[in-house]
């Protein structure tokens, strides 16, 4: 009966936003006009940053990162959300699973890191502006870039590889709308206690290191911001800073209240909106907050859009002297 009863599971069902199917189509509008949005919006910013020589700085280096971690996040949940809509077998393997969620732990984590560097950066910037260029070299950024990814791959591998512990013989229903590693660790039948702990170890020491950063980071730019002398000077970076930490404050606070409590077994009310935040909204928020109400974006952009319309006045010009 022992090894009857931990006969793993090898597929699951996706039960999240199935309690009103008269809302599926409306849902499926949302979800995608925010997917669009959110990979055009990402996508343009890397493409923008890329070819534009003035944007090759550390600040722009670190913000068309996070662009393609939020790309990546979104593409990681989306597009399977949006399938389920319409799908009557809602079914995901356990592979598919631990597929999904190590990517999109590799993605978060290395969000977290890159936020913590964009803190560290702006504050170089604000606060010791003479010394910017040696303090943020190109090969500490580099090195900052290259090992967010590192961290995201290996907090990743190390809660995938404690999943092959569990066993899986009760329910097969995920309550959410994609394949997190809580909801498994609900349905196994083996104690998930040693991965309960790793993962509060892991993510609470990875979370508290970002957020003590950029915390400490935006402190810091503060006190500088209320001694400057320009109130033009102290409006303009006070509202540049809280529109960040307004973005920094939505993800951090969702994947705390995730991943970071106590009674993390406890299945609650407010884990899939909690979800929603910090995998579907703030990536589709962050290139409009990072880029509309940054001045040098919006000059390059300008110049390109300028560029277009010369040159489409140029060859009507031509075709009408022809």
């Amino acid at each position: 009966m022992a090894e009857e009863n931990h006969t793993m599971k090898t597929e699951f069902i996706l039960t999240g936003f199935t309690d009103h199917p008269e809302l599926k189509i409306f849902l499926f509008v949302v979800f995608f006009a925010t997917y669009l949005i959110t990979i055009v919006g990402n996508l343009g910013l890397m493409i923008l940053i890329s070819k534009e020589h003035r944007l090759h700085t550390p600040m722009y280096t670190f913000l068309g990162n996070l662009a393609l971690v939020d790309a990546c996040c979104a593409s990681a949940i989306t597009p399977k959300l949006l399938g389920n809509f319409f799908s009557e077998n809602r079914m995901v393997s356990l592979y598919e699973c631990m597929a999904q969620f190590y990517f999109l732990c590799t993605v978060e984590t290395a969000d977290c890191f890159l936020l913590a560097a964009m803190a560290y950066d702006r504050y170089v910037a604000i606060c010791s502006p003479l010394q910017y260029h040696t303090m943020m070299s190109k090969k500490l950024c580099i090195q900052m870039t290259t090992g967010a990814y590192i961290a995201g791959n290996l907090h990743s591998m190390i809660h995938v590889g404690l999943l092959f512990r569990l066993a899986f013989c009760e329910s097969n229903r995920i309550n959410h709308f994609y394949c997190d590693i809580l909801p498994l660790y609900r349905l196994s039948c083996v104690d998930p206690y040693i991965n309960e702990l790793v993962l509060f170890i892991f993510s609470g020491s990875i979370q508290v290191f970002t957020i003590g950063s950029v915390l400490i980071s935006y402190l810091y730019i503060l006190f500088t911001i209320f001694k400057m002398k320009s109130k033009e000077g102290r409006v303009k970076a006070f509202s540049t800073c809280s529109s960040h930490f307004l973005s920094v404050s939505l993800f951090y606070g969702s994947l705390f209240f995730m991943y970071i409590r106590p009674n993390l077994l406890e299945e609650g009310d407010k884990d899939i909106p909690a979800a929603i935040l910090f995998t579907i909204v703030v990536p589709l928020l962050n290139p409009f907050i990072y880029s509309l109400r940054n001045k040098e974006v919006i000059s390059v952009l300008r110049n390109i859009l300028k560029k277009k319309k010369s040159q489409g006045s140029l060859k009507k010009m031509t075709s009408t002297v022809a």
